[in-house]
């Protein structure tokens, strides 16, 4: 089974030959190598790259043991290339070869060398390597399946891929497994002994079971606003416990540094500007986050927030969370400010899009509630309200567009419809 994933592929043909470490980061099994090793691989072949040129190192191979000496890895590189053609190198697992930055930068010497890496343990899931790169390095970050690509080789209709994506997520391996225990079995296991462990085991975390419990509450709570101080309270109030908000801001930090989950802040559209805390939290897999709850929690409303979420990620925005302040009367029939939320604010470069995650809207005045925070903007930019109805997209007078939540995630031009 080929997954094709053109997002990622492209992203990498437009930085060919750039003079710069292509290094493909993301969360452990969302298909790094797949996409270095198949994808990328064949792209090269089929506009004619000899495939002596392509020089291709998985170092979590035992016959590549050898090669994680720097000294051993410089050396066998420098004696493939033997003309001055172009070599494409391509390193996989880097992080266990010793010395590997220094490495990185030893190859940023060799003009023919067209380098790409990756790797997948907590060391290099990180905004580490990039800053030791400082500007020599050039990121292309890879997301779990988008639903679009689940469903190019899901077998079974529209329906049950939504049942399943939304249960089971989107970590390509996920659809090789069959049955739903053999699913859950690889998210539950996945989550505790590989993620989890990785962050305890690099930043030396001596109480798991506050990590752990932070996980469970970030989970419960997808999408709410929260800040440390408020997970502290929550810790003494339904755990019984005192953590301090200063531990448990670098807990937070780890899990967004390991691309768990990801952080999206509070933006005032009229002023402009960030707020800063509290913020929004959501997971980098849906699947992830219902197999820490053990599958209990299945609102289809906050997971399909979330995927929403990661969908517009996945397109290459940048998310946040939007603010916009209206002026109205209050219970006292006084002038009153109220402050009104905008699910997400989507940016990329000129371009903007206001979204509103709605889930179901029944009545009339759900509609004028899911509207009235997009009303009251007032700019010309795109405002879209994704509903779980399968419905096409249909604008109304006032220019705001609804569209069915599978429409949206299907068609790589929904937010321009």
């Amino acid at each position: 089974m080929e997954i094709k994933r053109d997002v990622y592929l492209n992203r990498l043909i437009r930085r060919e030959k750039n003079g710069l470490i292509k290094i493909v980061t993301g969360v452990r099994r969302c298909g790094k190598s797949y996409l270095l090793f198949n994808l990328f691989h064949n792209y090269l072949l089929d506009k004619g790259v000899k495939e002596d040129h392509i020089v291709e190192i998985a170092l979590d191979d035992r016959s590549n043991k050898e090669l994680r000496d720097p000294d051993v890895m410089l050396k066998y590189v420098k004696d493939r290339i033997v003309d001055n053609d172009v070599y494409y190198v391509i390193l996989d697992e880097v992080q266990l070869l010793a010395e590997f930055e220094d490495v990185l930068n030893s190859f940023l010497h060799i003009r023919n060398a067209d380098v790409y890496v990756t790797g997948s343990n907590s060391k290099f899931l990180s905004s580490d390597l990039i800053t030791e790169f400082r500007g020599r390095g050039d990121e292309i970050r890879i997301f779990p399946l988008s639903f679009r690509e689940y469903c190019s080789v899901y077998d079974g209709g529209a329906d049950e891929a939504w049942d399943d994506y939304f249960t089971y997520g989107g970590l390509p391996l996920i659809l090789s497994r069959e049955t739903a225990e053999e699913k859950v079995e690889y998210l539950v296991s996945l989550f505790q002994k590989v993620y989890l462990s990785d962050i305890v085991d690099r930043h030396k975390v001596r109480n798991r079971e506050e990590l752990d419990e932070l996980v469970d509450i970030l989970a419960s709570a997808v999408g709410s606003l929260t800040n440390p101080q408020k997970l502290a309270n929550t810790f003494k109030t339904v755990k019984n416990k005192t953590v301090s908000d200063k531990t448990l801001k670098k807990y937070m930090d780890y899990l967004t540094d390991a691309f768990l989950v990801s952080k999206a802040v509070r933006y005032d559209i009229k002023g402009r500007k960030y707020i800063g805390s509290p913020a929004k939290f959501y997971f980098e897999d849906v699947g992830l986050r219902n197999a820490r709850l053990n599958f209990r929690q299945m609102e289809e409303n906050h997971i399909m927030e979330n995927i929403v979420y990661n969908e517009l990620r996945i397109r290459g925005y940048r998310v946040d969370v939007g603010l916009v302040e209206q002026f109205g009367k209050n219970s006292e029939n006084k002038t009153a400010k109220k402050r009104l939320e905008v699910d997400f604010v989507a940016t990329r470069g000129s371009e903007k899009y206001y979204i509103q995650s709605a889930f179901a809207i029944t009545t009339p005045e759900k509609r004028a509630q899911e509207e009235r925070p997009l009303n009251a903007i007032g700019d010309s930019f795109k405002k879209i309200v994704v509903v779980r109805d399968n419905i096409k997209a249909r604008r109304n007078d006032m220019g705001i567009v609804t569209i069915g939540v599978r429409n949206f995630l299907l068609d790589e031009n929904s937010l321009n419809l």
